[in-house]
């Protein structure tokens, strides 16, 4: 007699199931075996590969010992992170920068340019999406080429914004329909870029622009910079000049720099301070920026320049809107300069430099006219994001007239041990993305470091960057990156420190979204700063995806905090289909990394 379950079968199939059946039985039991023994992996080495069809990566998969080792670390693929997937932004995103909504701007009141300003106490930036890329974006070529060729496809910019553009620094001509090429040969000068800064530096009395850093001008914020052309060549002089814009919907001179691998950060003169402490910087540089330097009451744009501006330091303007038709200053700006204790060292037709004072005491001296210094306290270098000032700022800075680590309450040995740390960490960084990245060369047990890719990475952010010290190790092991130094407000101030070693730095509140355009950062580094927002109470998926959506597709996140946020990081990591691994860094403390790759997303 036949037992139950074989008649039922038995009248569905006949006397003899199909093979096919029986096949995809098997089959079904096999999958099943394979998804049990997934599951019984650690946590600690796991990696996250979403296998879907709309995820591609450029670099070829390991082999060998490597690719085995990772085909067994896919427990999080088929866990509870999959089924929390979040979506994928709509099309309308993909150059979205949060706290930038001109339409909210004006409906809570504000005007008279205000409108334009950055309000991220009104945006909905918190919004479970992920930017996407555009849908012929591409990788951005390997630096130095990058510099000089970009694919228009990964910007927003029109052809006729392309053409119609007259700035001095444009050097640009379309190669092709799909790129935009920035001449750079040493044979080639378009515009007047090398004669342009040949002139600046004769005009300050250098004999050419090869000796800026013997004369102490290191560091230069460009402001209205083009398409980057002057800070590109700037850079080929070993300074550190970041370009500063406002938001732009299309034709972004911020988004086309960073996409040169240039250092940017988008920022306004409109109504508030901009993210720097007082003397940051060897010289401010406007060509034909657009702003009316004495449009705002009592010259406060000028005052903020100046609190900018390191003692001796040069402000450089060039542009028809600073001259008469006989080629003289116009008279506001003369007298405004006056005020804030300027010396106009040198005119050219069009280019006007002035020269901050190295005396405080000039702004106290009781000369008719003098903008006064701000009172005590009002220097606050936390200060962020606060409204412009109408006096004069940095004056009561010990490093007003020396420069250095005086004025900056830290122990030398906190300084020199966080640029060994970042030594040590950047070299195990380095072998632990080396393998992935390098897939012609993967790394086997037991095997040395194959040599790192210098090109494979330009763009750095450094999201709790302490004293600078990942950026010195960078610089010290020749790799061809600049970094975006921040320091978050409410810990130790350290950026005047950074900014005098002559990197890149800003201040930024991480429970706000960043200003820059997506896809403009290679690798984005963390040590700290997730039990920092912990305790000041922010949203740590709401700081992954804001990682995200400044990250570059395929480009690297490492973090370093302890186990029990690394392991919700993870988590999240997942869900933003992150590739992601958590690293023992077997030393004794309940530290970890997590280091994760960002896919290429399409849809």
């Amino acid at each position: 007699m036949r037992r139950p379950l074989f008649h039922k079968l038995s009248l569905i199939f006949g006397p003899r199931p199909p093979w096919n059946w029986l096949f995809l039985c098997f089959v079904s039991v096999l999958a099943l075996i394979v998804l049990l023994r997934s599951s019984s992996f650690t946590t600690f080495e796991s990696v996250s590969f979403s296998i879907k069809s709309d995820i591609y990566t450029n670099y070829r998969r390991l082999k060998d010992q490597t690719a085995s080792d990772y085909l067994e670390l896919t427990s999080l693929s088929y866990g509870d992170g999959n089924l929390n997937e979040v979506r994928i932004c709509g099309k309308e995103r993909e150059h979205y920068v949060p706290c930038y909504n001109v339409s909210a701007n004006l409906l809570a009141g504000f005007k008279d340019g205000e409108e334009l300003d950055r309000h991220c106490e009104l945006s909905n930036y918190q919004e479970d999406c992920l930017v996407r890329p555009p849908r012929d974006y591409k990788t951005p070529l390997s630096w130095p080429v990058g510099r000089d060729v970009i694919w228009n496809a990964n910007v927003k910019i029109t052809k006729d914004q392309f053409l119609s553009s007259g700035s001095m620094t444009k050097r640009l001509m379309l190669l092709e329909e799909n790129q935009i090429s920035f001449h750079s040969d040493d044979g080639l000068i378009h515009d007047g870029v090398k004669e342009y800064s040949h002139q600046v530096a004769e005009m300050i009395g250098l004999g050419s622009d090869s000796e800026f850093l013997q004369a102490g001008v290191r560091t230069v914020l460009d402001i209205g910079c083009g398409f980057g052309s002057f800070g590109a060549h700037l850079l080929s002089l070993k300074l550190m000049a970041v370009c500063m814009a406002a938001y732009e919907l299309t034709g972004s001179q911020v988004q086309l720099s960073l996409e040169r691998g240039l250092p940017a950060i988008i920022g306004n003169f409109i109504s508030r301070k901009l993210p720097f402490p007082s003397l940051s910087y060897d010289m401010v540089h406007c060509a034909q920026c657009g702003i009316l330097w004495d449009k705002k009451g009592n010259g406060m744009f000028l005052i903020e320049a100046d609190r900018m501006l390191k003692p001796g330091g040069y402000f450089v303007l060039h542009g028809s809107l600073l001259s008469t038709k006989q080629g003289s200053m116009a008279r506001p700006i003369e007298e405004l300069t006056q005020k804030i204790c300027w010396t106009l060292i040198a005119q050219q037709e069009e280019t006007f430099i002035w020269q901050k004072t190295i005396d405080p005491q000039c702004y106290s001296s009781g000369k008719q006219g003098v903008i006064p210094p701000c009172r005590e306290g009002h220097d606050d270098i936390q200060s962020y994001y606060q409204p412009l000032a109408s006096c004069i700022g940095g004056t009561a800075m010990k490093c007003f007239i020396s420069f250095g680590m005086e004025g900056i309450q830290i122990q030398q040995d906190e300084f020199y041990e966080d640029i060994e740390s970042s030594r040590i960490a950047l070299r195990n960084y380095w072998s632990l993305l080396t393998p992935l990245i390098f897939s012609d060369h993967p790394k086997r047990p037991g095997d040395e470091d194959p040599l790192p890719p210098y090109n494979m990475i330009r763009n750095v952010m450094d999201m709790n960057a302490k004293y600078g010290g990942l950026n010195a190790a960078f610089l010290e092991a020749g790799i061809s990156v600049w970094v975006m130094n921040v320091v978050p407000i409410g810990t130790r101030n350290s950026l005047p420190l950074i900014l005098d070693q002559g990197f890149a730095g800003v201040l930024h509140d991480w429970c706000e979204p960043f200003p820059t355009y997506p896809r403009t950062y290679d690798l984005v580094h963390a040590n700290g700063l997730l039990s920092i927002l912990t305790s000041e109470g922010c949203n740590m998926k709401n700081l992954l995806l804001e990682i995200d959506r400044i990250l570059r597709p395929e480009g690297w996140v490492v973090l370093s905090d302890n186990l029990g946020l690394i392991e919700k990081a993870r988590m999240i990591a997942t869900q933003i289909r992150w590739e992601a691994r958590v690293v023992d860094l077997e030393n004794g403390s309940d530290q970890r990394l997590l280091v994760c790759q960002k896919p290429f997303v399409r849809k």
